[in-house]
């Protein structure tokens, strides 16, 4: 994958229909810190094939600043797949950094997913593994697989919970994609959520949770994305302008924890590489070690994402 892009914060990951020029257009002014640009459920069939040359064009000509930036392909189970990952990653440039793959239910597909983008790497002189892959969870079959997927490839860079189409292939009676219901005694995706997350985390990967369909509901929004952050997911996806907002704030440490976690980092760099070199030192009042190091490595890379800068000493 992009050496640039695995690591990066995915906060907020926005959703562009790629067959909407106009949207395309509009995609690189929104502040989110992923973008990928969708050739699957946005596109209608009759407009999938002629998506692709629009996407290409925007990725080819238009500045996407620093984000990282994704095409959503079609699945394998439709005809669409192969002609996707061809056209679009052989002629799109060094800039596109990942392919997202939907509605994936097996490693055999994220290993057939890395053969093609190897074959089309070396047709068009892309660095061998400059493309990552985003896998998608939406269905029973996928979930049951998920630790065999999220091990499947060294490109794999993200694991995503589709709720909407999840709750289809399990046959839900509701329409609201993961959403609490108020006549349910509990979470009835928590499940759901932490097998995912440990998928991922397991095999190193950042763990995404996707759309929330109400656009203008904006609490509840704020709500539900709560949710996420709150078990360790690294961000979310946005339909709108206006949840990218919600997600980069909701997503990014307070100014306290920003400059907290650089002072544990210099506290266990002096412990680590000075005096008696030390592998955990007190903390104030608490015990920092190499785990320590880790969390707060992850909450500075958060902070410097939306541009936080250290807090003058006393």
């Amino acid at each position: 994958m992009s050496a640039r892009s695995r690591d990066l914060p995915r906060r907020s990951c926005l959703s562009i229909p790629g067959s909407s020029e106009k949207m395309l257009t509009k995609g690189p002014t929104i502040p989110a810190d992923m973008k990928f640009l969708d050739m699957e459920d946005s596109v209608s069939p009759l407009e999938k094939e002629s998506a692709r040359s629009k996407v290409v064009e925007a990725i080819r000509t238009q500045d996407w600043g620093d984000t990282v930036l994704c095409v959503r392909v079609n699945a394998w189970d439709t005809k669409w797949t192969y002609g996707d990952i061809i056209e679009v990653v052989g002629n799109a440039g060094e800039r596109l950094e990942e392919i997202m793959l939907p509605k994936v239910q097996s490693a055999a597909e994220i290993v057939a997913t890395d053969l093609l983008l190897t074959q089309v790497e070396k047709n068009c002189g892309l660095p061998i593994g400059h493309i990552g892959i985003e896998a998608q969870i939406e269905t029973a079959r996928g979930l049951i697989n998920v630790e065999e997927i999220c091990a499947a490839s060294k490109r794999l860079e993200t694991i995503i919970l589709g709720p909407v189409d999840f709750s289809a292939s399990m046959e839900m009676p509701d329409l609201r994609g993961g959403t609490l219901i108020p006549e349910y005694p509990g979470d009835y995706f928590h499940y759901v959520f932490m097998k995912i997350l440990m998928a991922g985390r397991a095999n190193g990967l950042q763990v995404i949770d996707g759309p929330y369909t109400k656009v203008r509901d904006q609490e509840g929004f704020r709500e539900y994305s709560t949710r996420a952050y709150t078990l360790g997911f690294d961000g979310k996806w946005a339909l709108h302008p206006d949840q990218v907002t919600v997600l980069n704030d909701l997503f990014s440490p307070t100014q306290e924890e920003f400059d907290k976690a650089l002072d544990v980092l210099d506290a266990y760099e002096e412990a680590t590489t000075t005096g008696e070199r030390k592998g955990a030192v007190m903390f104030g009042d608490e015990m920092i070690d190499e785990a320590s190091r880790k969390v707060a490595l992850k909450i500075r890379m958060r902070g410097l994402r939306n541009r936080m800068v250290r807090s003058p000493k006393a």
